[in-house]
């Protein structure tokens, strides 16, 4: 885990000590986090020291000020010369102690936070505590020791779910494991922790170092779940590298001696550091930071929000009632029949009845949930809520209707929003009394699942309406975006003009099977073709349908789709679409059918089909994923590319470790992009435009990277 921390005065000197007894106490009090800076790291350095040359010190007791022990790395640290004494020699040092350390966890122990615990002797935690090694999703292993004494203590099994998922362990399930040794009775970590070091010198129990643990000894058992856990990797996570190298470095912690393998667990670390991966994976961490800090939240504050409404029990509707209800939000359902509403309350019903069959929730715990979820025919119900979410049919005639309801029941100062994927909120807002109360709320299915949420800011909208929007966000555990109001907003926009390049590479001869294949090896975990029968064909279908008035005449079109979805095959709901699903099977299978209709689509158009490489596909994929990216951005639609690249890490399956369609441009090279796109333009020079800002980024020789900057 990394963590920020603040300027405080703490900072010069964010490690205490103090003698209590014959237990020296060591406080890292370094705000807000207890961040691992480099003045943490001497501060520990000097106290072990110091208790080891100091006899009236017995042992020793590390405690953590404020919400945490350590909740991690320093992230201002990123990027500079490491400085001296590096974690591993710190958490070194703590194990060779000749008194015993002990580590008195409350709150996060995380990455090198509890690397420090691990190092320390013995380690007792509060009820509440949580411990974790999660540097793996920053493209990193644990490198001071967690890779090496994890395995140790707890077996390669658990050291591998617990590195590899880079998942919070809660205390108790911590003790189960032999992370920890004691799980405190009271929530006072200090006097906790003094009483189990007092407990220990009077057993007279001398230092027992996590290097010296016996967790490996069946080493059938641990090579049984490397080699398990090897497979996974493989099977799961192939394109990453971090992933890889973990698995490595426990296999060194079961084959050489400790000092051996932690040195290979720094070589490991240090390749993880320099890998492409790791960059990109930082990037997708930094901006999932930045995308809440829009101008409207700085000026002003949220209305407050305490019951939601939500109109239409649809996938979508229940999927949101479910979010808000996860968070504690009583929510009312208005639906427009009985019927039409048990419907509603069943789909929210399915969702907790599928935790309570798994274990994951008692039926009580459903019970109490459902009290708070309410559903009526009558509008008038919402006359209290605070905010309403409609996710009725994409339809602005449907969507003005209810407007128009809402208007008419909700109280002043109730915010309305609208789960529109594409429609024009401007003129549902310019529908009603009040526009300044409208606002876009875009989840995604299914929506109690999806962190992706595009906030969508009308024109007349109130600041503070849109704070309220974030906070909700925030309320729910969304990652938000704020978009412009345009067709598609950021992602759908985007999607409508790669889905088009994926759809002339297939006129022109790859088959909608090997774009997919591509898309997969680049990272996605679906194509687009496999995506379009997972959400129904028929949904872009009426897209295209609705668009067909005001399309370019000149412009090309693709009919494949078009044909597939006349026969009704709409994708995995109809057992066929792109691929087939025999008997419910969720695994497409290729359709020789479909690609009769394809060669007949290009028989049509007069295209003489050719070859393409994945490396092909990809440029053409990327480029106008990018190049449309750059046009919003341009367009303010999106603030800046990170919000791009947010929106698609989230919402559209793109390869975090890449991070996002702008930081992949800026890897590859924007003039790269650009020359692609000019020598693409030759073919169709009116679809492949470039993106003024793109040119103009080259031309400066700038990349995405520094518009984020100037943003922040």
């Amino acid at each position: 885990m990394v963590q920020e921390a603040t300027s405080s005065a703490a900072e010069a000197n964010p490690v205490s000590t103090e003698l209590r007894g014959k237990i020296l106490l060591v406080t890292v009090d370094n705000p807000p986090v207890n961040a691992l800076g480099v003045a943490v790291r001497r501060g520990l350095m000097a106290a072990i020291e110091g208790a080891d040359a100091n006899p009236a010190v017995a042992a020793v007791l590390i405690v953590g000020a404020g919400r945490n022990f350590i909740a991690g790395a320093d992230i201002r640290e990123f990027g500079l010369p490491p400085q001296q004494p590096l974690l591993t020699e710190v958490c070194n040092r703590i194990e060779a102690s000749r008194k015993p350390v002990i580590a008195a966890i409350h709150g996060a122990a995380l990455g090198g936070g509890l690397e420090v615990a691990l190092g320390a002797h013995y380690r007792i935690a509060v009820a509440s505590a949580k411990l974790g090694l999660p540097e793996v999703a920053l493209g990193l292993l644990p490198g001071a020791g967690g890779t090496q004494r994890t395995p140790r203590l707890v077996g390669a099994k658990a050291a591998l779910d617990i590195i590899l998922s880079g998942r919070h362990v809660p205390a108790a399930e911590a003790l189960k494991l032999g992370l920890i040794d004691r799980l405190a009775k009271s929530d006072d970590t200090l006097a906790e922790g003094l009483a189990y070091a007092q407990e220990l010198l009077a057993a007279n129990a001398g230092p027992r170092r996590s290097r010296d643990g016996t967790a490996l000894a069946d080493r059938a058992a641990a090579q049984a779940a490397i080699d398990a856990a090897k497979a996974d990797v493989q099977k799961k996570q192939r394109n990453l590298f971090s992933p890889h190298k973990i698995v490595e470095a426990v296999q060194a912690a079961l084959d050489k001696p400790f000092d051996e393998a932690l040195k290979l667990e720094r070589q490991f670390f240090m390749q993880c550091l320099d890998s492409p991966q790791r960059a990109g994976l930082i990037h997708a961490f930094f901006a999932e930071r930045e995308v809440a800090k829009v101008p409207e939240a700085a000026a002003a504050q949220p209305r407050p929000f305490k019951h939601i409404g939500v109109v239409g029990g649809g996938t979508m509707g229940a999927g949101i009632a479910v979010a808000a209800l996860d968070a504690g939000l009583p929510v009312t359902m208005v639906e427009r029949d009985e019927a039409s509403i048990n419907r509603g309350r069943a789909n929210v019903e399915k969702v907790y009845d599928g935790l309570v069959a798994k274990g994951r929730m008692t039926a009580e715990g459903k019970a109490a949930v459902m009290a708070r979820f309410n559903g009526s025919t009558d509008y008038a119900a919402f006359q209290d809520v605070d905010l309403v979410i409609e996710a009725v049919f994409e339809d602005i005639d449907v969507k003005k209707a209810v407007f128009a309801e809402l208007d008419r029941v909700c109280k002043p100062g109730a915010v309305l929003a609208t789960n529109t994927s594409y429609l024009d909120i401007d003129a549902i807002a310019a529908s009603i009394s009040r526009p300044q109360d409208v606002v876009g709320l875009h989840f995604f299915s299914p929506a109690n699942i999806m962190k992706l949420l595009e906030i969508v800011v009308p024109a007349q909208v109130s600041a503070d309406v849109v704070a309220t929007a974030f906070e909700l966000a925030k309320k729910l555990k969304k990652t938000p975006v704020r978009a412009g109001v345009c067709d598609g907003f950021i992602g759908n926009r985007i999607l409508a003009v790669y889905r088009q390049a994926a759809d002339h590479l297939m006129e022109d001869g790859a088959s909608p099977y090997d774009i997919d294949a591509a898309v997969r090896e680049f990272g996605y975990p679906m194509g687009p073709f496999q995506v379009s029968d997972l959400a129904g064909g028929d949904i872009g279908w009426a897209t295209r349908k609705r668009k067909a008035a005001t399309r370019n005449p000149a412009a090309r079109y693709v009919q494949v789709a078009d044909r597939i979805c006349e026969r009704g095959w709409f994708g995995q709901k109809t057992q066929r679409g792109w691929y087939l699903y025999p008997e419910g099977s969720r695994t497409g299978q290729p359709d020789p059918e479909v690609l009769a209709i394809v060669d007949a689509e290009r028989q049509r158009a007069g295209i003489t089909p050719r070859r393409f490489s994945n490396e092909e596909i990809i440029r053409r994929y990327m480029a106008a994923m990018i190049n449309e990216g750059a046009n919003v951005v341009h367009e303010r639609i999106a603030l800046r590319p990170l919000d791009v690249d947010v929106t698609f890490v989230h919402g559209y399956g793109f390869p975090r470790f890449r991070g996002g369609p702008m930081k992949y441009a800026d890897t590859v090279g924007l003039d790269k992009v650009l020359a692609d796109i000019r020598e693409f333009a030759k073919e169709d020079p009116l679809f492949w435009q470039p993106s003024p800002l793109l040119v103009k980024l080259v031309e400066e020789g700038k990349n995405f990277e520094s518009l984020n900057k100037a943003a922040s």
